[in-house]
């Protein structure tokens, strides 16, 4: 495993992290396919022996008991100094607001909720999840400055946001003296590479960490044509994120298996190293063994330019899809 500085703090991660939706009781949220506790922390310890010390998680993966899993699993570990624990908080909805149960009181309930069921006292890097259009962001940046201050939180990061919101974000905590976004957890891999119109350029300009979800693609970027998942045949949200596209998105699956039976190496392997010119760190979701082989494979995969271009060539631009897409929260603010 090889290790990197997260953007502009002070974390050290390893250059996969591990993303934690996959773990959670099952029967709480949106993913019927999710690992149950013994099988969540074998993964979280076979990824810990392969040397990542990088975990995502959040308070909507399986109504927080993702979060519950992974805490668990790193203090059983007794690694919780060697590790950074990223997690995520849900916008606040239209009705809290109405209620005055919105802005700072929202964000120090989900932070101290996220505290407890993880069983630590600080968290390395906390995110929002999306862009949070019922709270002034001046609102929102000072109660996570404040956070940090009282030992909390280490960093904060974004995900789900345009790149003119981040940059509108980091400017004003800038102009107030607060503590600035370190990371962006976009949808980015080799099937959706909207984010290089703008967040790209915009983040190594300013270090800005990369920490894309999605990596590869919901398992799309890692299977042979006729293999198949669990998640691949219930994840509901991921299908609408990759069916309306899936004509055009095969041409550079078929190029991810070209190189990799080329090389002898996975399509998983081939996918993550491009997405590794790119990124700091992506988050690689994983519920067999096997996959954590393949991610920590990549990191000391190196492709040839002309690779790279070969696997890029195919891409036709996309439509935003996923949260983007689906603006869910500006039609709340409306």
């Amino acid at each position: 495993m090889k290790y990197t500085k997260l953007g502009n703090s002070d974390l050290t991660v390893s250059r996969i992290c591990l993303g934690c939706m996959g773990f959670g009781v099952a029967e709480a949220g949106m993913h019927k396919w999710t690992l149950d506790y013994d099988s969540s922390k074998e993964i979280i310890q076979y990824a810990l022996d392969k040397g990542i010390t990088f975990f995502d998680t959040a308070m909507a993966y399986q109504s927080g008991t993702s979060e519950e899993f992974v805490g668990r699993a790193i203090r059983e570990s007794g690694k919780r100094d060697e590790v950074v624990i990223a997690t995520k908080y849900s916008p606040v909805q239209k009705q809290m607001v109405e209620e005055g149960k919105g802005g700072r009181q929202y964000i120090e309930t989900c932070l101290n909720n996220s505290l407890s069921r993880l069983g630590t006292d600080h968290i390395d890097l906390y995110i929002m999840h999306s862009w949070d259009y019922l709270t002034p962001v001046l609102e929102t940046l000072e109660t996570l400055n404040d956070a940090i201050k009282a030992g909390k939180i280490r960093a904060i990061g974004i995900s789900n946001c345009y790149s003119w919101q981040l940059a509108k974000a980091n400017a004003l905590a800038e102009a107030k003296g607060l503590t600035k976004f370190v990371s962006i957890q976009s949808h980015y891999n080799l099937l959706a590479r909207e984010d290089e119109r703008e967040l790209v350029k915009y983040c190594k300009e300013d270090n800005i960490a990369m920490t894309p979800y999605s990596a590869l693609a919901a398992g799309r970027l890692s299977k042979k044509p006729g293999e198949t998942s669990k998640r691949l045949e219930l994840d509901a949200f991921a299908k609408g994120k990759y069916d309306a596209t899936a004509e055009a998105d095969q041409k550079v699956i078929e190029r991810v298996l070209e190189i990799s039976e080329k090389k002898g190496v996975s399509m998983t392997e081939v996918s993550l190293a491009w997405l590794l010119t790119k990124v700091t760190s992506p988050v690689v979701g994983a519920t067999k063994p096997h996959h954590i082989d393949g991610a920590v494979n990549a990191v000391d995969l190196a492709l040839t330019e002309e690779e790279i271009k070969y696997l890029e060539e195919p891409y036709i631009p996309h439509a935003l899809v996923g949260v983007l897409g689906q603006s869910t929260w500006i039609k709340q603010a409306e």
